[in-house]
């Protein structure tokens, strides 16, 4: 079994995230290349610098601008919305993916449907009302429609009999309806036929087929993973017989075990990496990788995986947003700084929308990172997310490193 080390293994992982030099083109093109690759963006309502599904292209990419984005979505549908991991935006080359778990969803086939499907039933008037009002009208926001439910959806968290939301979300889960647009945020939904593109692939795979293909996905995008982080990645968990598929592939030669040493010890399991990425690996082995520095949403697909994080980077990250401000650690909306192979200081940043000021609310470093070329290299990723959102300036006006401060306010 070959065997890599610890630091090939990040470069090849950050490579593969898109996160290396050089970064990607700015454009609508460069754009879906960074999905397609990644497999998903995950979409969060936290917009504290700017949502973090364009946070993430813009790691990759560099300043962009958003209308790109919204043409790949909106007007070219060569993206949309569906549930990988967690609501996000997927590549519609890959329906055939989405389009089996949304069956799988609509047949009772994953955790928590069976309750979904047995409250739609029990609020049949509202779903044939709001898929009637839909065909007759065209897209609608969710406030279009009235409530008859008889039935409420019952949970301790802020959608509880929020009764048009849930039945708008599960027709949504189980593929009847799609996300059209987005108007000041709102969602406007639509039949998913009047929304997929006339050339979106439609063939009905085999389940192992589909395993199979999103289990590729997630290991390209990761780089090099064992079994348990490709369960976790793309659709997380939702991969049946993955032990099956990967055997497959090692017999096919799709796939190559690897063995990851970091120093004087093994990282655990058997690790994979994708065939198509043995000569990337080999370059990479050799010395030719080119490092980049930039900012990452707490989202960033790179650090989703917290446990895969700590193994590959020693870095423990958490999010801060629901711990109490006296008790947060780091800051409320920490961004992770991405330095070459190594995450080495966390920001803490928000954009004032008024002013059109970045203001640095915090930055802390981790151990052996507060070299000033590392501050120097931190300093540009700041101002480089600072052309993104169109600030007029930065003011670092919260908590830095001693060392760093006269490098960050030259």
């Amino acid at each position: 079994m070959r065997t890599i080390s610890a630091q090939t293994a990040r470069r090849l992982a950050i490579t593969r995230q898109r996160l290396a030099a050089p970064s990607g083109k700015p454009n609508a093109d460069g754009i879906l290349d960074v999905v397609r690759d990644l497999g998903c963006l995950q979409l969060d309502p936290i917009s504290v610098v700017a949502p973090s599904h364009q946070l993430v292209v813009f790691s990759r990419v560099g300043p962009y601008q958003r209308k790109h984005l919204d043409t790949l979505l909106w007007e070219e549908r060569r993206l949309f919305e569906a549930w990988a991991h967690a609501a996000s935006i997927v590549v519609t080359e890959h329906f055939p993916i989405h389009h089996w778990i949304m069956r799988r969803y609509a047949a009772g086939g994953w955790t928590y449907s069976a309750r979904a499907l047995a409250w739609m039933k029990s609020n049949d008037p509202l779903r044939r009302r709001i898929l009637r009002q839909i065909r007759k009208e065209g897209p609608l926001p969710s406030r279009a429609f009235e409530d008859p439910s008889s039935v409420g959806w019952r949970t301790t968290g802020w959608n509880n009999d929020r009764n048009v939301g849930m039945m708008l979300f599960f027709l949504w889960r189980t593929g009847q309806l799609m996300v059209a647009g987005r108007q000041g945020g709102q969602k406007r939904w639509d039949f998913a036929e009047r929304c997929l593109p006339d050339w979106t692939p439609k063939t009905r795979l085999s389940e192992p087929a589909i395993v199979r293909s999103a289990a590729e996905i997630s290991l390209r995008a990761l780089g090099v993973a064992p079994a348990r982080n490709i369960n976790h990645h793309f659709v997380a968990g939702k991969y049946p017989n993955l032990a099956s598929a990967l055997l497959a592939f090692e017999k096919q030669g799709k796939i190559m075990p690897l063995r990851v040493t970091d120093l004087d010890r093994s990282w655990p399991g058997t690790w994979y990496v994708h065939s198509d990425d043995l000569a990337l690996l080999d370059r990479i082995e050799a010395g030719d990788w080119s490092p980049r520095t930039t900012l990452l949403s707490p989202f960033d697909n790179l650090i989703r995986d917290r446990a895969r994080t700590r193994l590959m980077f020693g870095f423990d990250f958490k999010m801060e947003i629901y711990v109490p401000a006296l008790e947060r650690q780091y800051g409320y909306y920490v961004m992770p700084v991405l330095h070459g192979d190594r995450l080495v200081a966390r920001v803490d940043p928000v954009f004032d929308r008024k002013s059109r000021r970045l203001s640095i609310r915090a930055i802390s470093i981790e151990p052996e990172c507060d070299d000033l070329s590392v501050a120097r290299s931190t300093k540009d990723a700041i101002a480089q997310l600072a052309t993104f959102v169109a600030a007029s300036g930065i003011d670092y006006n919260g908590r830095v490193p001693t060392r760093w401060r006269r490098t960050l306010s030259a």
